[in-house]
């Protein structure tokens, strides 16, 4: 999946609900490091400030941690249903 700059949702919400559904998939399992803001720059060509807005939804959901020095890790499954401002 692309992230569309000229969609109704916002990048940053956009990448959110990617990297959920890889966390649901199994694409990313609990315990393993999602992307880096790095990884996710090449790959999508976002701004650091709009990843840091999606890592930022992600851990509010409680869907990853950070572990200092080491990156955002997966602690948590989402539920079958995405937020509702998603």
């Amino acid at each position: 999946m692309t992230i569309d700059p000229e969609a109704r949702t916002p990048p940053y919400l956009q990448l959110a609900a990617l990297i959920r559904r890889q966390i649901a998939d199994g694409t990313i399992p609990v315990g393993r490091r999602i992307p880096s803001m790095h990884e996710i720059e090449t790959e999508h060509g976002l701004a650091r400030n709009t990843i840091a807005k999606a890592y930022r939804v992600l851990r509010d959901e409680g869907l990853v941690e950070t572990e200092l020095g080491r990156g955002l890790f997966v602690v948590k499954v989402p539920d079958d249903e995405p937020p509702a401002d998603q």
